[in-house]
């Protein structure tokens, strides 16, 4: 768990085997209410590119609006990756040859970036959301999500979000 995609260093994944990076759309590489994104998604970018790490947009989202959103940065993606089902994170590893562990998925939902990637037996890091409210149709993800940390922080104790990993 980082606090956001910026905080993963291309250093850190290389070293970590990780050669590719699926992230998720909204609230986790954009702002779901800001389609124009950050200097700081910018410059993420360009050191991920410079590193060699391909970097894959893996949204539940439409075409159309995936498309709209990462024009701009020039990246690749898939859009409908019905997360939390694997169609999205298989049909990106198929495309570029990935292999599991050269990939990591990155997201900032527990109940569907996180439960696709460990079914797809990739790693995964949860980032927090870039901002706190949420589209509506992610509303009920996170009451199911508050449900779910709760349980395991009652058994593993709190879980606090890093600098990187």
């Amino acid at each position: 768990m980082v606090e956001a995609v910026y905080d993963l260093k291309a250093e850190d994944l290389l070293r970590h085997g990780i050669r590719a990076v699926l992230v998720d759309l909204d609230n986790t590489l954009i702002a779901w209410n800001n389609p124009d994104g950050t200097p700081e998604v910018r410059a993420w970018l360009d050191a991920m590119t410079t590193a060699d790490i391909s970097v894959v947009v893996v949204s539940n989202n439409k075409h159309s609006r995936v498309e709209r959103a990462v024009a701009r940065f020039g990246v690749d993606f898939v859009s409908r990756a019905m997360k939390p089902f694997t169609r999205g994170i298989r049909i990106a590893m198929k495309r570029y040859g990935f292999e599991p562990e050269e990939v990591i998925l990155v997201g900032d939902q527990l109940m569907t970036d996180i439960r696709a990637s460990h079914r797809a037996g990739i790693k995964s890091v949860l980032v927090k959301p870039l901002v706190t409210s949420d589209a509506w149709n992610t509303k009920f993800n996170r009451w199911r999500e508050r449900r779910v940390w709760r349980q395991i922080e009652d058994k593993y104790g709190k879980i606090t979000y890093q600098k990187g990993i």
